[in-house]
């Protein structure tokens, strides 16, 4: 299975932030939408990834006043993508590997989405109950 598969249940809306925006308005963003990370765009061009791990970082280091810098200080930068034909299983190793728990999904340079590791981790367990079911109702009807 796919990205693409995931992303035509779990639709492709995006909540970006602006580059140049204030950290203090994309943590804002980030609550009022229940999300953990958004991509940070540029003229429609994605920069990097804002992640609730980029302002626990700043905040420890730098204390409160990285609110008031801009998200493209902060962000991490450049951000790992895929695109909507990744395997599902390879999404998932990729997180893994790169430490992360949200990707952009891009195509032809622009973004049709972004999946999360909960996207990923509750697809792997629909379908393998899905077999499960299948395999018990086969072992009935024999």
């Amino acid at each position: 299975m796919t990205i693409a598969v995931i992303l035509s249940n779990k639709g492709s809306e995006v909540v970006s932030v602006p580059a140049r925006a204030p950290v203090r308005e994309a943590v804002t963003l980030l609550s009022q939408r229940g999300i953990g990370a958004a991509p940070v765009l540029d003229e429609g061009r994605i920069l990097g990834i804002f992640s609730e791990r980029d302002l626990v970082k700043n905040i420890a280091d730098h204390g409160s006043i990285c609110l008031d810098w801009p998200v493209e200080r902060i962000m991490s930068s450049p951000a790992v993508t895929i695109d909507p034909s990744t395997d599902v299983l390879a999404a998932l190793a990729t997180m893994t590997k790169r430490r992360i728990r949200h990707l952009p999904v891009v195509e032809s340079g622009q973004i049709r989405g972004i999946v999360s590791i909960g996207d990923l981790v509750k697809f792997r367990i629909e379908r393998i109950e899905a077999e499960a079911e299948a395999l018990r109702t086969y072992i009935q009807s024999a």
